[in-house]
């Protein structure tokens, strides 16, 4: 991921995100970061570069995993899966693409939303046989 798309992210995450400093569950030996925002965050040249839908109506995921048992902490390649789900149990399959750049590893999925619509995450998350999780989580998204 470019620093600016990192960047962009980043500052979503502390200033969109209310009562939130940080999104990330450890499990074992592994910090799971995650976010999900309005694809209207990101500028369109970062959209275009990264073939991301920007649009008023569809969200993006982003995932790391990172190894908090080895030095620095180096990102790790897992396999992702899941649903994403509004309260009318409409479900649509998450389609992670992985992105590296360097020694960062990203995932990111896009999920359509409609105004003030809560959506909740399942993720299932795997690393060989060290790590073999689900991730769940809700984000309320808005049209802008």
């Amino acid at each position: 991921m470019s620093k600016a798309l990192f960047a962009l992210l980043l500052s979503a995450a502390l200033f969109c995100i209310p009562a939130q400093a940080e999104q990330k569950q450890q499990v074992g030996d592994f910090a799971i970061h995650y976010i999900a925002l309005s694809s209207t965050f990101l500028t369109p040249n970062i959209a275009k570069t990264y073939g991301i839908k920007r649009s008023r109506y569809t969200g993006l995921v982003n995932i790391a995993v990172l190894d908090t048992a080895q030095q620095g902490s180096p990102a790790v390649p897992v396999e992702l899966s899941g649903i994403a789900r509004n309260l009318l149990d409409t479900r649509t399959e998450l389609d992670f693409r992985e992105i590296r750049e360097g020694k960062a590893i990203y995932y990111i999925a896009e999920v359509p939303y409609r105004h003030d619509e809560d959506i909740h995450f399942q993720i299932a998350v795997k690393y060989g046989k060290q790590l073999n999780t689900i991730l769940k989580f809700k984000q309320q998204f808005y049209v802008d």
